[in-house]
């Protein structure tokens, strides 16, 4: 079981992910709204699944690179503090990630605009925990071995983003077809408390990483 976790884990923070509306799916309703169209939603989907991928990679890649110079107990500890460091900023200034783009913008800027939320939000950072098992081993890494880390890193990266675009298109679609917008008055909650938590959360699992028992 130890050797299927991680990727368990980074399947379960892409849907985490997803559902959270600032990652993609409530843009997503609202230009299938504003432009009346079902088609607009799906072509979407994949332009904010490719902004958050691009994200995550930026993670996985500095990952990867860091290993090389430095062993994994150092990068564990050295995540867990950053970790526990963006959950405080995001509980203090998290409400100024905004990013203002407009109905009209085409998918390129839908793009971007989903890989400015996710880095602002700190979405690479969350999946720390998985990542580094996956691509580091217990010292520095040699050539050979990361090669073979990138290539983790990428099936990695490819996980966590379609579990996220899965629920992101399941969210849409419901929205939009059957709930409509009142549900976020009526229903929803507070993503921004528990994204708070994940972010301090995820730290916490990393510097105890660090320190085994």
């Amino acid at each position: 079981m130890n050797e299927y976790w991680p990727w368990l884990v980074l399947a379960g923070l892409g849907a985490f992910h997803g559902l959270n509306p600032a990652m993609g799916w409530l843009f997503a309703v609202a230009l299938g709204l504003h432009r009346n169209s079902r088609v607009i939603i799906m072509q979407a989907l994949p332009a904010i699944a490719l902004g958050h991928a691009a994200s995550i990679a930026i993670v996985a890649g500095a990952v990867v690179l860091t290993g090389l110079v430095i062993k994994a107990q150092a990068l564990l500890a050295g995540g867990g503090i950053l970790l526990i460091g963006w959950a405080i900023y995001h509980q203090l200034y998290g409400h100024r990630h905004r990013v203002r783009v407009g109905m009209r913008t085409g998918l390129a800027g839908l793009a971007l605009w989903s890989f400015v939320m996710a880095t602002a939000h700190g979405a690479g950072l969350m999946v720390l925990p998985a990542l580094i098992p996956l691509c580091l081993a217990d010292s520095p890494l040699g050539a050979t071995a990361a090669e073979g880390s990138i290539g983790i890193a990428l099936v990695a990266v490819g996980i966590h983003t379609a579990a996220m675009l899965v629920v992101t298109g399941a969210i849409a679609v419901a929205v939009r077809e059957w709930l409509g917008l009142a549900v976020l008055r009526s229903a929803w909650i507070n993503f921004d408390w528990l994204w708070t938590a994940g972010l301090a959360l995820a730290g916490i699992i990393l510097l105890v990483s660090a320190h085994p028992s």
